[in-house]
């Protein structure tokens, strides 16, 4: 069979947990979808299931298989919608969400640009900082830092990014630099609330040591702007994603410190936590503005907005 019959059928499995399900929707016969799973897995020399006699679950390399799945799917249905119905002209609403540094410094601009190519697109850009259930909000797409938990929706990178410590340059002529985490005890913090959890842990790691400070802040906001802006008025030191802060840094109205730690508002040591991402529901038949904007909104990403790099 082919590979994209492979991934239809895969899909399917995950869709319905359980192959006589997935077998009944495609006609195909159990013993046909053990074959062909089996056959599947010793192609890429992986294991892509956790099978017991009631229930299925996804490995690591499985759960990476039906998310490039689910996307190569839902690109070629939705190439296909468009030759047969024809191109359409684009227009109708288009949902954002987008945390507020990001969706002003960034976002903004380009849906301008795209929306002044397409007139008759309607945007709505809601600017917030918090998580939402893309499948009960209405929202055609939501661009976010970290990862997502959920198998249905479609998740890829926009620009690598990493956590930095930053404060303005008055502020540390003021009240010192801090050398390393323990000296964060002296300094006056910015701390993020989050679903009403204060952030005040700050987690650190340099080379394989790994450590945890509890910072008393001096001030709280659950709006990651009013966090920057705080910063820029030397009121304390931030910690926030480098992609907020980098036009700060590159124009010196902000400077990191302690630049030889890797650090996190949680344990987790990835690079993809600090990672900004988009994420959209799979849909069989994507409208064409939203599948236009995906696009566009990657190009300028990559070709012309001075995104950094994350690094260690």
């Amino acid at each position: 069979m082919d590979k994209f019959s492979d991934m239809e059928m895969f899909a399917s499995i995950v869709k319905h947990q359980g192959l006589a399900a997935a077998g009944r929707e495609l006609g195909l016969s159990p013993a046909t979808m053990t074959a062909r799973l089996q056959a599947l897995e010793e192609r890429y020399g992986i294991k892509l299931l956790n099978r017991s006699t009631r229930h299925i679950s996804l490995t690591d390399s499985g759960d990476l298989y039906h998310k490039a799945c689910l996307e190569i799917l839902d690109s070629v249905r939705g190439t296909e919608n468009l030759l047969q119905k024809g191109v359409k002209e684009v227009k109708g609403s288009l949902k954002i969400s987008a945390p507020k540094d990001v969706g002003k410094q960034y976002i903004l601009p380009i849906l301008s640009e795209f929306v002044e190519r397409y007139p008759e697109v309607t945007p709505y850009l809601y600017l917030n900082d918090h998580l939402s259930n893309i499948a009960e909000s209405g929202i055609d797409v939501v661009i976010r830092y970290g990862e997502l938990a959920d198998s249905n929706l479609i998740l890829r990178r926009l620009a690598s990014s990493r956590r930095v410590l930053c404060a303005s340059p008055e502020y540390l002529v003021k009240k010192g630099t801090p050398l390393t985490p323990q000296d964060l005890a002296g300094h006056d913090c910015l701390a993020m609330i989050r679903s009403h959890e204060e952030l005040k842990t700050w987690h650190f790691q340099l080379n394989e040591q790994r450590k945890s400070v509890t910072v008393v802040p001096k001030r709280f906001s659950d709006d990651g702007e009013v966090i920057r802006r705080w910063a820029l008025e030397g009121a304390g030191i931030a910690l926030k994603s480098l992609i907020d802060v980098q036009v700060d840094i590159n124009e010196r109205r902000l400077v990191t410190v302690l630049n030889g730690y890797m650090k996190n508002f949680d344990t987790s040591t990835s690079m993809s936590s600090t990672n900004l991402n988009v994420v959209y529901m799979s849909r069989q038949y994507q409208p064409k503005r939203i599948r236009l904007f995906l696009d566009f909104l990657f190009e300028k990403f990559e070709t012309e907005l001075n995104i950094p790099k994350a690094r260690g």
